[in-house]
């Protein structure tokens, strides 16, 4: 990636030499080609939020940024790349979407997420640190940025406008108006569950902003509720990819011996799942715990694995998350262990596991979804 502060070699993580897909787009040399030409001062407190691969972070660590990331692997690969860039250690501040924001922010660098409601929940977290004299630039592809975006800019912080498109991507240019009166942060929010989904029905899920389907019950997980495992006992379960919870709180509730250890790359995701248990009082042992997939969990040590696998990175389609997942939960189950998957039935799960676990068989099926498992031999 080329740009004012120099030329970088970026990579996302976990760093796939196969993998072709960048770790950088046009808005992000787009952002920082405008902050050059533009002589906008980098003075003060830099703040980046939701970079996705560190690109941002990285040419700007001169200026000692603070990046506020909701994705452990963004984090990882921004780790990577200050390193392979030569950046000075803690040049940086890392900080997650749960951690407490700057105090005082004079520069704020959006690259807006996938999540309108994500980027509403951190603009209102940020908005007390930001004053008149903040300097506001938002990026993002054209495609990734709506009247809707430019509303919640200027409905938090201020004035806001657009710049013209280059290379399909724009900037989002916002005057904040520290006399603005905000709305209340509405997240996380909470509902319950509807009847006739299994031992969840009528309990609580709290979701954070950003989490999939944070307002309502995605028509996946309800059919993944009917058809989870039973009389697990005592076994060691992993809700992977875990999102706000419901699929790993569903299993305790029907077996209170069960230890379940719930997984998500999300920030967000783990306090959501982490919330959603403790708010149904569930009895049993749990884990929470923000990662890259399975890793760091002892091979040969879990009985089940259940997951709902995405097949997308940011914008882009991809298989590479499921197959890392699959090989993860080979790797972590014990012989005999299951590996319970629902997926869109298009996307021919079945095929990698019988390639991975020499198995797969049907648990359920309608029109959209399967529900399959693979068992280890």
């Amino acid at each position: 990636m080329t740009t004012p502060w120099g030329t970088f070699e970026l990579s996302r993580f976990p760093d796939d030499p196969r993998d072709r897909l960048r770790a950088w787009d046009a808005s992000d040399t787009y952002l920082l080609r405008q902050l050059a030409e533009r002589e906008v001062p980098l003075s003060g407190q830099v703040v980046v939020v939701g970079d996705r691969w560190g690109a941002l972070a990285t040419a700007l660590a001169e200026h000692r940024p603070v990046q506020i990331t909701d994705s452990f692997l963004s984090q990882e690969a921004s780790r990577a790349n200050l390193a392979r860039a030569g950046a000075e250690p803690g040049a940086v501040r890392l900080l997650t979407t749960q951690d407490p924001p700057p105090e005082r922010i004079d520069v704020l660098l959006v690259r807006v997420p996938k999540s309108l409601a994500l980027l509403e929940d951190q603009l209102l977290r940020l908005a007390p640190a930001v004053h008149s004299g903040t300097v506001v630039v938002g990026t993002g592809m054209v495609k990734e940025i709506h009247t809707s975006t430019l509303r919640l800019f200027e409905r938090i912080l201020g004035p806001t406008r657009t710049s013209q498109a280059e290379q399909k991507a724009r900037l989002i240019l916002c005057t904040p108006d520290p006399s603005l009166i905000r709305p209340a942060n509405p997240w996380p929010y909470s509902y319950a569950l509807p009847d006739g989904i299994g031992p969840a029905s009528g309990h609580t899920v709290v979701n954070h902003a950003g989490v999939f389907c944070a307002d309502r019950l995605d028509i996946g997980t309800r059919f993944f509720l009917r058809h989870l495992p039973d009389g697990l006992g005592s076994r060691r379960i992993v809700d992977l990819g875990c999102g706000n919870g419901v699929v790993g709180t569903a299993v305790a509730l029907a077996n209170p011996e069960t230890e379940v250890l719930f997984m998500d790359e999300s920030f967000q995701a783990v306090a959501s799942a982490e919330a959603t248990y403790k708010a149904n009082g569930v009895p049993g042992h749990a884990e929470f715990r923000v990662g890259d997939g399975l890793a760091g969990v002892a091979a040969g040590s879990v009985d089940v694995v259940l997951t709902n696998p995405p097949f997308h990175s940011h914008q882009a389609l991809t298989d590479a998350t499921a197959w890392r997942m699959f090989t993860g939960a080979r790797r972590t189950l014990r012989p005999g262990g299951e590996l319970w998957v629902i997926g869109n039935r298009h996307l021919g799960y079945h095929v990698k596991l019988r390639r991975l676990f020499g198995n797969s068989r049907l648990i359920a099926g309608d029109p959209k979804f399967v529900v399959l498992k693979a068992v280890k031999k």
